[in-house]
């Protein structure tokens, strides 16, 4: 009975477990609420109206993110977005002229949160950051600070252009094949 007692002993010094009982966060500053290496370009059932995510609808177009896009938002609102290759799709739907390409001067950061507003209602609150200059490459670096609301609850990023009624990118991702 005693080697039990020993081990424990043992892991506590090697172990130590400090402030996981406590409710209080051990250290100060804001957190990283939410941190991405992927978003989905808008494409099948979500382009248009008829599907929007908390009130945002799908461009009229289909959208692809070529490369790569990472990402964070923090707890006081501090939104990073590295957008590259965020274009149009090369499919039959897309005009050729536009396949390939970005067509809009910047790209916007919108977080969507849900909030409370009294103790039944969990309201969507959107926030849109400013424009930040977006390249025909689909290229665009936002770094924003957003007033969001507290709490925000279930956090989702979307990037749009300067219409932030439309996304063209939502956190999020699409199983390629051998993945």
């Amino acid at each position: 009975m005693k080697k039990p007692l020993v081990a424990f002993a043992v892991l506590s010094v090697l172990f130590p477990v400090h402030g996981a009982a406590t409710a209080e966060p051990s250290h100060n500053g804001p957190r990283i609420a939410l941190a991405f290496h992927t978003m989905y370009g808008v494409d099948g059932p979500f382009v248009g109206e008829a599907n929007a995510i908390r009130g945002v609808s799908g461009d009229d177009l289909p959208w692809e993110v070529e490369h790569f896009v990472n990402g964070t938002l923090t707890t006081n609102g501090h939104l990073k977005v590295v957008v590259r290759g965020l274009v149009f799709k090369n499919v039959d739907e897309v005009p050729p002229e536009k396949r390939g390409k970005n067509d809009e001067p910047d790209f916007r950061g919108v977080v969507s949160c849900l909030t409370e507003s009294d103790e039944s209602a969990t309201p969507t609150v959107n926030v849109v950051s400013d424009g930040f200059h977006a390249t025909e490459e689909g290229d665009a670096d936002i770094d924003a600070k957003l007033d969001l609301p507290n709490p925000c609850v279930a956090p989702i990023v979307f990037v749009t252009g300067d219409d932030p009624s439309k996304w063209f990118a939502v956190t999020g991702f699409e199983k390629e094949e051998g993945d």
